[in-house]
C-alpha cells in the first residue's frame, strides 16, 4: 500500500526540511526564468516578497498538505507502476499535475484578504501552467528524496 504523501511530507521530523527545499525550488525556478514572461515572474516574486517578507516559505508551509493531496493520485500511480523511474521523471510526463497544483493556489489566492497579493497572482496566473509544468521534474525529484528518507 502506498504511503500518503501528506503523511510523508508533513511529518513533524521532516516538514521543516521539506518546506526549506520547496522554498529553494521556488527560488531556483524563478531565477531560471527568461524572456518577457520570466521578467514578469521575477517581478511578481519580488513584489510579493517585498509586500510580505517570508510570505513564500510561509505559504508553502501552509499549503503543503493541500499540495500533497493534489499530488497523491499521481504518487499512487507512480508507486504502482513506475519501476525504475524517479518521481520527477514520472511527473514530467504528467502535465495535468500542474493543473492539480494550480487548483490549490487558485483557491488560496481567491480567499486572500490582500488585494496586492491577489493582483500579483492574477498577473502571474496566465503563464502559471507552463511554469509549473517546467518545475514538475524538480518537484518530483524533491518529493522522491523526502519519500526515500521516510523509507518509502
Amino acid at each position: 500500500m502506498t504511503q500518503n504523501l501528506e503523511t510523508i511530507l508533513t511529518d513533524p521530523a521532516r516538514r521543516p526540511a521539506v518546506v526549506a527545499d520547496l522554498n529553494e525550488l521556488v527560488g531556483q525556478e524563478v531565477k531560471d526564468k527568461g524572456g518577457m514572461s520570466g521578467a514578469a515572474v521575477k517581478l511578481g516574486y519580488q513584489t510579493v516578497s517585498k509586500i510580505r517578507p517570508g510570505v513564500v516559505p510561509a505559504a508553502v508551509d501552509r499549503m503543503l498538505p493541500q499540495f500533497a493531496g493534489a499530488l497523491q493520485p499521481f504518487y499512487a500511480d507512480y508507486t504502482a507502476a513506475a519501476a525504475g523511474r524517479d518521481f520527477g521523471a514520472y511527473l514530467a510526463g504528467r502535465p495535468e499535475a500542474a493543473d492539480a497544483l494550480l487548483g490549490v493556489t487558485d483557491r488560496r489566492a481567491e480567499s486572500s484578504s490582500s488585494d496586492a497579493l491577489r493582483k500579483a497572482y492574477a498577473k502571474l496566473r496566465p503563464n502559471a501552467r507552463k511554469n509549473v509544468e517546467e518545475a514538475l521534474p524538480r518537484l518530483g525529484t524533491l518529493i522522491g528524496k523526502h519519500a526515500a528518507s521516510a523509507g518509502v
